[in-house]
């Protein structure tokens, strides 16, 4: 039973104005948590998340990555509201916004080159979040190949070993360990200011065209995975990549490393669903040693 009273005080409270509950609705939001809209008797909407109590971390995460997104004032985000547990669910209260499809993808390239120039000190960032529902650790590192391989592909091959995917996949998984600084010859990555998760699904446009992005997975690393993974599941118009290059151009070996930071979703695809996501990945890794190990 969701306890539509008690989240309306928390937009009451966060938006210091009363809030009163008009109406709610199902929304489309992703298979992770069920999503609503909401409307005051004010007409004022809001876009709502819902989980058990203990994915309240998932929340709490996502709302501190739209939030860093939102004051580079580069790119549009849904603005966070509120987040916490009430009657045994965890709630994250979002900005509403009318989202379209199709928009400007020439603006969204040329802002997404511009928040990738959005730097840190280290790789990593302020607190561990979450890819999909897996934990992603942030730990600030200075190299960026260690954080690559402790912190991204070396978690993913760890958990899939307590998920009983041995064999092939771990024997692939540690060469490829010990091979990762032969992708980087000649190639230094900055600390960029990365959304983490930019598949297909997580941007979208306003009414106006304007490009807005969701969902994060908020970290400081190789702007190239982000360009990566918009190709990973369907991809993004062309002149998303053209405007994007433009912009801020893309290292000669980013086609191979991008293979190298598309297996890591797909390692996390195979740790949260099974089913042929593990030879998917056996088969990327057997692709990129053969590119870098004679």
């Amino acid at each position: 039973m969701i306890d539509w009273d008690a989240i309306a005080a928390a937009i009451s409270s966060a938006t210091q104005q009363p809030f009163q509950l008009g109406d709610h609705a199902a929304a489309d939001g992703g298979c992770i948590n069920q999503t609503y809209r909401i409307r005051g008797l004010d007409h004022r909407q809001f876009f709502i998340k819902l989980n058990v109590a203990d994915k309240h971390a998932m929340f709490v995460a996502e709302a501190e990555g739209l939030n860093t997104i939102a004051v580079t004032n580069i790119i549009r985000v849904p603005r966070p509201i509120s987040h916490g547990i009430v009657s045994g669910q965890s709630y994250l209260v979002l900005e509403h916004l009318e989202l379209s499809s199709r928009g400007d993808a020439k603006l969204l390239g040329e802002q997404l080159a511009a928040l990738h120039r959005c730097s840190a000190k280290q790789f990593g960032f302020a607190q561990d979040n979450f890819i999909g529902t897996t934990p992603q650790p942030n730990t600030w590192t200075d190299d960026w190949v260690t954080f690559w391989r402790e912190q991204r592909l070396g978690f993913q091959l760890r958990l899939a070993a307590q998920n009983s995917y041995g064999g092939q996949l771990q024997t692939l998984g540690e060469k490829l360990l010990d091979a990762l600084p032969s992708f980087f010859a000649g190639y230094t990555p900055q600390p960029s200011l990365l959304h983490g998760d930019l598949w297909s699904g997580n941007h979208a446009f306003l009414a106006d065209g304007t490009p807005t992005i969701f969902d994060p997975a908020t970290y400081y690393g190789d702007r190239e995975c982000d360009l990566a993974m918009t190709e990973l599941f369907g991809g993004y118009p062309a002149d998303f990549y053209a405007a994007y290059r433009a912009a801020y151009p893309l290292n000669a070996g980013y086609t191979t490393r991008r293979d190298l930071y598309n297996l890591y979703h797909i390692l996390n695809h195979s740790n949260l669903f099974g089913g042929g996501y593990a030879r998917q990945a056996e088969q990327m890794m057997q692709k990129l040693l053969a590119e870098v190990v004679g």
